[in-house]
């Protein structure tokens, strides 16, 4: 499995991604605004030289935060891959924290997270209504038929 910058991958190949997988490259949470198509993050590709994987991120005041992570063939290592390689980046970067959110209807993203050694460190009681604000086409129902109302911050201290 090899992954690529997303500064390798034609523009608008991954905003394209973005938009089948998004609605949009604009991503809203609770701590800012951000077109995923101009953040670094990296990609997997399969064969046939489509996204099948991809994450991206900023690094601010020695944390890293994840913005979006996206692996359309689960159970593959494809989420694993790209997690890795942050934490790569995050050392490289004389980080110690790599944080993210998520949805309170996202209980495959909440075990993926855990599962590689993050920890819930806060809940954004009503978060997503307020990015309903300025992107309207966040659903109000999320997976399993669950309200989505809530961010859900997760954290993970590197030594």
């Amino acid at each position: 499995m090899k992954l690529h910058p997303i500064t390798d991958i034609p523009k608008n190949k991954v905003t394209e991604f973005f938009k089948s997988h998004w609605g949009s490259s604009k991503m809203v949470i609770s701590s800012g605004v951000f077109d995923c198509s101009e953040l670094d993050g990296f990609a997997v590709l399969n064969d046939e030289g489509d996204i099948i994987g991809l994450v991206t991120y900023i690094i601010r005041d020695h944390e890293c935060e994840i913005i979006s992570l996206n692996s359309i063939e689960e159970g593959k290592g494809i989420g694993t891959s790209l997690i890795n390689e942050i934490e790569n980046i995050v050392i490289k970067n004389n980080c110690k924290l790599i944080k993210l959110v998520t949805t309170n209807d996202n209980l495959l993203a909440l075990r993926f997270y855990q599962k590689r050694g993050f920890i819930l460190s806060r809940i954004i009681n009503n978060a997503v209504e307020e990015a309903r604000k300025l992107k309207p086409e966040i659903p109000l129902i999320g997976n399993d038929g669950i309200p989505i109302r809530d961010e859900i911050e997760l954290i993970k201290v590197l030594s």
